[in-house]
């Protein structure tokens, strides 16, 4: 059976340039030099019958083969990554979360400890970040990301939509006297103007004249920090309705109006399909699928 496999270094080598579409590339990942790389695609395709990649000037594609042999493959070492990944996670006891700043702070590190004294035997590492994850290079388990759309390969878990809201401070709304109806938040200052979330949630209100006055443009870069420029009386923000409760409640916020505009997004939380049964993962995913229940207006 052993003799029926090719060699895996032809296989690592063979996976790597399929997902580079480069040898040069596959070599440096992989610490080989160019020539080492083509020799051992080389046997493979010796090895197979016929050839994986077709030479062209200055590039290379996949042959009809190899297009139809990469896929697998690919799948064979990440499942194979994921396994290893697992072990390691498994000896050192610890689940690491890649959540964006505004789900981080505003649920999860009120929330995490929870899954803590449900499951004491799982560490937790929290990491605050927007970037795209390669779960199969960077040391996290899952992440918590707002998308509308689960790319293949992943598993995704509808968290809490992402519904927005106009909301500013009382003393601001003061200013003329409250506010009445949509068209009365045009008279005031938007913490960032060019934010897409208020063409659709004036167009979804029916404000016709939606023109908004000249004012120097804001781009603070998260919704956290536009959340704390409106209480600070600095303008409107835009903000996701479900983390802004607090706020709300205090009297540090107010929500003029009870409609929740949507462009689709929500956040998620996701990981590897071949991960999905990964203890510590399916641990924490039906903690957190159930504990998020009330954000989405479930039980």
């Amino acid at each position: 059976m052993s003799q029926s496999l090719p060699p895996l270094t032809a296989i690592r080598a063979f996976e790597a340039t399929a997902r580079h579409l480069s040898f040069t590339q596959a070599a440096a990942e992989l610490g080989m030099t160019q020539a080492a790389v083509s020799y051992q695609i080389k046997l493979l395709e010796e090895r197979v019958g016929a050839p994986l990649f077709l030479r062209k000037p200055r590039q290379i594609a996949l042959s009809e083969l190899g297009a139809k042999l990469a896929p697998e493959v690919t799948r064979a070492f990440d499942t194979m990554r994921e396994a290893f990944a697992d072990t390691r996670g498994r000896a050192d006891g610890t689940l690491a979360i890649s959540s964006v700043p505004i789900f981080a702070s505003h649920w999860l590190a009120q929330n995490v400890g929870l899954f803590q004294v449900d499951h004491p035997d799982i560490a937790v590492r929290i990491e605050s970040d927007v970037r795209l994850t390669d779960f199969t290079a960077d040391e996290i388990d899952v992440v918590i990301r707002g998308t509308r759309k689960i790319l293949p390969g992943l598993v995704g878990h509808l968290l809490i939509k992402a519904d927005f809201t106009p909301m500013l401070s009382p003393g601001l709304a003061a200013t003329i006297g409250g506010i009445r109806e949509p068209a009365d938040l045009l008279k005031l200052p938007f913490v960032n103007s060019e934010d897409d979330w208020f063409e659709l949630w004036f167009e979804q209100a029916g404000v016709k004249d939606r023109t908004v006055p000249q004012r120097p443009i804001s781009l603070l870069g998260s919704q956290n920090l536009e959340a704390a420029a409106a209480v600070a009386g600095r303008g409107i923000a835009m903000l996701s309705a479900g983390f802004y409760g607090d706020e709300l409640a205090s009297g540090r916020l107010i929500q003029p109006f009870d409609l929740l505009a949507s462009d689709g997004h929500g956040y998620y939380l996701v990981y590897p399909e071949t991960r999905r049964n990964s203890p510590k993962i399916r641990a924490f995913r039906d903690w957190i699928v159930e504990a998020t229940a009330p954000l989405r207006g479930e039980g």
